[in-house]
Formats: C-alpha cells, structure tokens, sequence
C-alpha cells in the first residue's frame, strides 16, 4: 500500500505525528528490510486484507513495534496521496479476487511509480482549548482531528498541512530556541535554517553557547522570572513570533512548561520536537507564495504514471 515516515521520532503517538509519504530519509536498506519484514508477517498472521505495520529504524536496522490485521486512519491517507483505493482493493480481495486480479483491472499499479511530490498528513492539536495543558508529545494521543497537504517536495507538503491545521507559521522575526542536551548538535541545521530566512535567534544559556560554537548568531535569554529577558515576559510581550523547545523528558516541567503555556495564551507557534522544528524550517525555506498553489488530486496522480 504505501510506506509513511514518521516526522517525529518514535515514543509519540502515531495520531499526533506529522507523517509523510513517499519516506524522504529512508535508505534502500531499511526499505528493503520493511517490505520483506510486511510480506513475512502477513503471511505468518494469514493476513487477507489490510494490516497496518508500525516500524522503528535506525540506519538499516528495522525493529518491529506492532502489527494490526485492520483498517486504521492512514488507510484514506494513503489512498489519497497514491491513487491507490485501498479500502476498496482489500474488500475485493477478502471476497476472492487476486492481487493479479486487481492489476489487470487498473485498480493496483504494476509497480510503485516515481514520485514526482510528496503529501504529508498533519495532526490536529487542541491546545487553544486547554491554555493550562503542556504541548509536549508523548505516548498517549492528543489530537482531534487530521489535515493533508500536497506539494512538489517535503518542505512545501509540509507548510500547507500546517496551514489546513491552523498552524500560521511567521516568514521572518524572532525564534526562541531552547534544545535538550540530545538535541543541540543535531539542531545546529535548524538553526542555520533559520537565520538564512532571517530569523533573530534567542536562546537558552546552554543553546546559545552550543550556537555560538558553530558560528551562529543567537542573543542568550535570562531564565523565567529572573529579569527583562525572561523568555515568558518577551512571550507576553509580542517579542517572539515562534518557540521551538525540546523538553528533557517525557514529562518536562520547570521553565519549558510555563513557556509552552505562555505561548498557547498568546497564540505564537509552538513546536516540541527537533524534527518537527526543522520540518517547518525546510516548509519556511520552500517559500510561502508557493504554499497557496493549487492542483487536483487527479493532476498529482496523473504525474506518477
């Protein structure tokens, strides 16, 4: 049917990851290694119909988290982003007919075309509705609803899925970064993002450093309640226009939940995880005109074959 990455790493809830199809990071590998590991447990739960797989990998090493024999929410997903009726191929195929069958019909491609854009399926989050609740992710879903964007890359797909979910990212100001220690060599690209874009950096202490290290420009912030560069204060203040935190933990505390608080008070965009950051700097870097360019399912379909 389809293979979908994960923007956000494993340990949050499927239902509140961002995900993407076709993968843009998986290596031949790992793919390998998912289509052979797919076809030997549907075989071995004799599977007829849809089975819904859940993979963890790192590098090529592809560990399986679980298998479910039904439907589930990235059953439309991936038909809408493939062209591929699923639902309508695996009721067909329950009822007798064959995988060939369905070929020779024109209701399953010979082989998985060339992808010519990429489609991105976004969560939903209600954190407007709960001012008191901390945005971090976690094992257990939050989100009441899904959008899809459609665009010719990543970043672009990425940028109008948040537009439909109501996220309005700023094309330039000012970015609060504050990254967990796991996070701050890995978030040095996000950064340089950032200020190619124009972005002013605000920082953490220990950020700020890890910036200032690999030459990028960040201004350090005092921490919450200690003086004028509170970050809470500049918050209220109107001085950031968009957070990226990355908690220590799944249940963080301290000053990162008072900042996430502060920013659904006042409405600035707020994103938890080091992918999903770096996933709206590449959606800010393929540019907002773009965002707003329109064309049919049908027309991305007829592209691929």
């Amino acid at each position: 049917g389809g293979i979908m990455e994960h923007v956000e790493e494993a340990g949050i809830h499927s239902g509140d990851s961002a995900c993407v199809i076709p993968p843009p990071t998986l290596q031949p590998g790992a793919r390998r290694h998912i289509v052979e590991c797919t076809e030997s447990l549907a075989r071995g739960l004799e599977v007829c119909g849809l089975l819904n797989i859940q993979f963890a990998v790192r590098g090529d090493d592809v560990f399986v988290l679980e298998a479910n024999p039904r439907a589930s929410r990235t059953v439309p997903f991936v038909s809408k982003a493939t062209g591929v009726p699923l639902a309508k191929i695996a009721t067909r195929v329950m009822m007798g007919e064959s995988i060939d069958d369905l070929r020779l019909a024109g209701l399953l491609p010979a082989s998985m075309p060339d992808w010519e854009y990429s489609a991105v399926k976004e969560a939903v989050l209600p954190w407007g509705r709960f001012p008191a609740e901390d945005r971090v992710l976690g094992p257990e879903m939050r989100s009441t609803g899904e959008v899809m964007g459609i665009g010719s890359g990543f970043g672009m797909a990425y940028g109008k899925a948040l537009l439909a979910a109501g996220i309005r990212i700023p094309q330039t100001g000012t970015l609060f970064l504050s990254l967990k220690d796991g996070d701050k060599q890995t978030g040095l690209e996000t950064a340089r993002i950032f200020t190619e874009l124009g972005f002013r950096i605000l920082a953490t202490s220990g950020t700020a450093a890890s910036l200032a290290a690999a030459g990028i420009p960040a201004s350090h912030v005092a921490k919450v309640g200690e003086g004028p560069w509170d970050p809470v204060r500049l918050i209220e203040d109107g001085l950031i226009d968009i957070v990226v935190n990355t908690p220590q933990g799944r249940r963080a505390r301290g000053d990162g939940g008072l900042i996430r608080r502060a920013t659904t008070r006042h409405g600035i965009p707020c994103i938890t995880t080091l992918e999903g950051g770096h996933a709206v700097a590449l959606s800010l870097r393929s540019g907002r005109d773009r965002l707003h360019e329109v064309k049919s399912l049908q027309a991305h379909h007829d592209s691929t074959e």
